[in-house]
């Protein structure tokens, strides 16, 4: 994957790392390169470690562990509105 990825540890894994990171990282993403990403991430060994990243580092782009940038934002949208009413 393109990107800032400093825990490489897994990233060398991903199942990602033999295909284009364009279908990752569109300039004008398509509902069809979407879903060929997910679907690369739905087979992937690391899909929890990169989406664990993806969300610790705020990724503002591509496609990581199966989320779109829209989808994280939702996730840790309603992650921040659980722990407000936990405490």
């Amino acid at each position: 994957m393109r990107g800032p990825v400093r825990e490489t540890g897994w990233a060398g894994r991903g199942a990602c790392r033999t295909s284009d990171p364009d279908l990752f990282f569109p300039l004008a993403p398509t509902p069809v390169q979407e879903a060929r990403a997910k679907a690369i991430c739905g087979a992937c060994p690391v899909l929890t470690e990169c989406r664990q990243y993806a969300l610790r580092a705020g990724e503002p782009e591509g496609i990581w562990g199966g989320l779109t940038p829209a989808e994280r934002r939702r996730l840790r949208f309603s992650a921040g509105r659980r722990r407000s009413h936990a405490g």
